[in-house]
């Protein structure tokens, strides 16, 4: 096996269904659904079944709510 072989079938065992992020982040599927559309997660369409990371599941780090700060608002 190729090396680079070997590095898509680690990433294949990383992949998890929609519905499995959901569960493992404690959220709904649309939730995870919705982090796909923001482009805040990857997603992998395969079979077609959109599947994601389960490493970028684990670590992903909710931002604040809202929209940012302008630097107007952080002078006052």
């Amino acid at each position: 096996m190729t090396k680079k072989k070997a590095e898509d079938m680690g990433e294949m065992a990383d992949l998890i269904s929609q519905a499995e992020a959901a569960r493992l982040r404690g959220v709904t599927r649309a939730a995870i659904q919705d982090l796909v559309r923001r482009g805040r997660i990857r997603a992998v369409n395969i079979g077609g079944r959109a599947l994601v990371y389960r490493s970028e599941i684990v670590n992903y780090e909710q931002g604040a709510p809202g929209r940012p700060k302008s630097e107007s608002d952080l002078n006052e």
